[in-house]
């Protein structure tokens, strides 16, 4: 990638309990929490989980919707989630987290193959739901 390449820095998700949240993408999906005691701590306004050295996922209460002022409307997004968010992941890992949710007993999709993202066609896909019903797609392309 070169340094003028967009990138994608965070996606912002919606979540009832952030804190919970982040413990379930951190146990379940694998990803470390980023400012999680600092927002338990009411230092910070919500904490985030790391895709990436340069990627976050940030878990935004919902009850925090009627604050947001950046542009109006701002707020009528909560409620409103994304279709959903890709991770690609190593093969070892995307293994590691099917085996975690399956531990958990978090509904996943069956395996697909072959479909279409941001390197081409992934080797392996499937779906699952996070506690706040937001979709989350895990691929591999190795």
């Amino acid at each position: 990638m070169t340094e003028h390449t967009a990138r994608l820095d965070h996606v912002v998700l919606w979540v009832r309990d952030p804190a919970a949240a982040a413990v379930f993408y951190e146990q379940a999906v694998g990803l470390t929490p980023v400012r999680l005691a600092e927002f338990v701590a009411g230092e910070e306004p919500f904490p985030s989980v790391r895709v990436s050295e340069d990627c976050l996922l940030d878990l935004m209460p919902s009850a925090a919707a009627e604050h947001m002022k950046m542009l109006p409307g701002a707020a009528d997004s909560a409620g409103h989630p994304v279709n959903h968010v890709c991770l690609a992941l190593p093969r070892g890992d995307f293994d590691a987290l099917r085996t975690r949710l399956e531990e958990r007993a978090v509904p996943a999709s069956d395996v697909t193959h072959g479909s279409f993202g941001a390197r081409g066609n992934a080797t392996r896909s499937f779906y699952f739901r996070d506690p706040d019903g937001n979709v989350v797609e895990a691929r591999h392309y190795d």
